[in-house]
């Protein structure tokens, strides 16, 4: 089985951030959302992966996920000139994918349980196509599945403005060869793109079985800064453990789980976990809270941090103020020039320089 990563898109959901960044590629507890979807492959014993990227950031992935040597698998870069829907990312990736089965991770998401219980499901079973389902909210944002009594699917929707159901189809994909002759027989939908609803409600019409599961646990789709802020909340909250590897002074306080990188320092700050420090970063005069991550380099002084993500070289200097809920990206540069006893929410793309007044 080979496994299908979709890493392209525009990401006009997340910029200014995604000016000059992949969204796939924006970290969560200070590694690259696209990591955690690579490494759900590799536990699933998938050794052959291919990226789909796009003209915009595709050398950006290249250049962070290499060859795959890392992970001990082999990666194939496959071009998608425009984000023209899941289906034709499909289409564009056949060449690689050839006739075996497939898993279809979408690069943006992050599953809880991986992928490992669903491919040995899909690969027991008869199935030729099998979905992942999650009970949402705001069911018209995703693909809806509507099911039938004895549980197998009556049919999908594509981001339907009167939902039928509030079951999501949830960012994995697991198919054989028979998806390629219903990309085939589609069309493109409204939005313009070839709709992998579409494609597998196609598998349906001309008699093919797709199973589906009902996902228990957590799926987060890391689309928006605040769905990123709740993954950094969610991963930090499961996954840190102590390991404080930088150095910390006597007057500074560190309780909870905490990850503190090599060659940082902690100057005179209170950390409470769960919180990740990268390396050679600088904290001085500070609180960080709980739900934060801190990119390596990082230098902050005289401020107070919770629930945010700072990404690597950003100087937080002389604040003497509350950032909470924020994003902000690589190399900014954010001061205060008055104080003021109010908590800022922001939101900064990359080699951003401001000034609070």
């Amino acid at each position: 089985m080979k496994g299908l990563i979709l890493s392209g898109g525009k990401g006009t959901r997340m910029r200014p951030i995604t000016h000059t960044a992949a969204k796939q590629l924006l970290p969560v507890a200070n590694k690259p959302i696209l990591y955690y979807g690579i490494e759900a492959l590799v536990d699933a014993g998938i050794k052959e992966i291919g990226i789909i990227i796009s003209p915009e950031t595709g050398e950006d992935v290249k250049t962070s996920v290499g060859n795959g040597d890392r992970w001990g698998i082999k990666v194939e870069y496959i071009l998608q000139d425009q984000p023209a829907g899941l289906a034709h990312a499909v289409k564009t990736a056949q060449p690689f994918l050839g006739d075996d089965p497939f898993v279809m991770y979408l690069g943006d998401n992050l599953i809880k349980d991986g992928v490992g219980p669903l491919v040995r499901e899909f690969e027991k079973g008869n199935a030729d196509a099998f979905i992942l389902l999650k009970e949402v909210e705001n069911p018209s944002s995703f693909g809806v599945a509507v099911l039938n009594p004895d549980g197998s699917i009556k049919k999908l929707d594509e981001k339907p403005a009167k939902p039928e159901s509030n079951l999501a189809l949830v960012g994995v994909y697991l198919f054989n060869k028979e998806i390629h002759k219903a990309i085939g027989l589609i069309q493109p939908s409204k939005r313009g793109e070839l709709e992998i609803t579409d494609a597998i409600q196609k598998l349906i019409d001309i008699g093919h079985k797709v199973g589906n599961h009902i996902l228990k646990s957590w799926w987060l789709d890391t689309g928006k800064k605040d769905d990123m802020l709740e993954a950094n909340r969610v991963v930090l909250d499961e996954m840190i453990e102590v390991n404080l590897e930088g150095v910390i002074d006597a007057a500074s306080k560190v309780s909870g789980r905490v990850t503190l990188g090599k060659g940082s320092r902690l100057v005179n700050c209170t950390v409470r976990g769960p919180a990740i420090i990268g390396t050679d970063c600088l904290i001085e005069n500070t609180y960080i809270g709980p739900f934060t991550s801190i990119g390596d380099r990082a230098h902050v002084s005289f401020a107070e941090i919770e629930h945010c993500i700072l990404r690597e070289d950003c100087k937080i200097t002389d604040f003497h103020g509350r950032i909470a809920d924020s994003l902000i990206g690589v190399n900014v540069e954010l001061t205060r020039g008055e104080h003021r006893p109010v908590a800022y929410r922001l939101m900064l793309g990359d080699d951003s320089k401001v000034e609070v007044v």
